[in-house]
């Protein structure tokens, strides 16, 4: 686990002046793989961004608040100065911290030490993609359709879409709220890539992507329904999803549940490779 230090002349955090915005870039591009959620927020206009470099202005860590989220990215050095900044945050209400494990378990300690401590605990592992995908072919009934989704399916791509919120997203003890569920759906619709499966006429699967960064797509909202399931639908619609990216010439990253073994051999089906240890804590 990395350990705060006390260097307040070697190194020291700072909010990010607009001229370090290419390095802290770079940095992130450096990592891209599994800090895509990281990278799309440092591009919102509402995120703040804190730095740590030493002397000389070397960069070598960040920490970004995105309204009520906090994505640590540091590096690799095992020695960090505690980031004090944070105890000024606390007019805000922080609801998760995510990044690499051992990035957030840092946190984690800081954030203990004010008083704050996390509700639930999620682990993840961090799987990427970097060729076209394989072995999904021959997945899946023979009647199997994947294809884009047309206006006249959103209902049932929105029935879709809050099965699987309340069933891998929702926090423990939150309460789902289904206008705002309708209204993510729309805007993935809308933003992102997306396909449905369907079969005798019923949509019975979807997945998306949720995040476009330098050099990659991050997919997520994969989900069948469960009359579905074991079937091989998910295979062939990741499958046939994922080339459809790679031909595009960028590459895929996504983030599964460590509890979720069936998801990640449907991953490895196609020629994931699990790159880390993801974690989300919310609070």
């Amino acid at each position: 686990m990395i350990k705060p230090q006390q260097w307040p002349h070697r190194q020291s955090w700072r909010k990010m002046k607009k001229r370090q915005t290419p390095d802290a870039k770079a940095l992130l591009q450096s990592q891209e793989a599994w800090c895509m959620n990281a990278c799309s927020r440092f591009a919102n206009s509402d995120s703040q961004t804190w730095t740590l470099s030493g002397r000389g202005g070397l960069l070598s860590a960040l920490i970004i608040q995105s309204r009520q989220s906090l994505l640590p990215v540091l590096g690799e050095q095992e020695n960090i100065p505690q980031p004090h900044f944070l105890a000024d945050l606390f007019g805000i209400t922080i609801h998760s911290l995510q990044g690499r494990k051992k990035d957030v378990e840092f946190l984690e300690t800081v954030l203990e030490i004010t008083g704050l401590c996390a509700s639930q605990k999620i682990d993840f592992d961090v799987m990427c993609l970097d060729r076209p995908p394989s072995g999904f072919l021959s997945s899946g009934p023979a009647e199997l359709v994947i294809r884009k989704p047309q206006p006249a399916d959103m209902d049932a791509l929105a029935e879709l879409h809050a099965a699987y919120e309340q069933e891998e997203v929702l926090p423990a003890a939150s309460t789902f709220n289904p206008v705002a569920s309708r209204l993510n759906i729309e805007r993935i619709y809308d933003q992102q890539h997306i396909l449905v499966a369907e079969l005798d006429g019923r949509l019975v699967g979807k997945i998306n992507t949720n995040a476009v960064t330098f050099t990659r797509y991050q997919v997520g909202g994969v989900y069948v329904h469960p009359d579905y399931r074991g079937q091989g639908i998910a295979i062939r619609m990741a499958g046939e999803f994922t080339a459809d990216l790679i031909a595009q010439g960028k590459g895929i990253s996504l983030f599964v549940k460590k509890t979720n073994p069936a998801a990640r051999r449907v991953y490895h089906r196609i020629g994931f490779g699990i790159a880390g240890d993801y974690r989300i804590n919310y609070y």
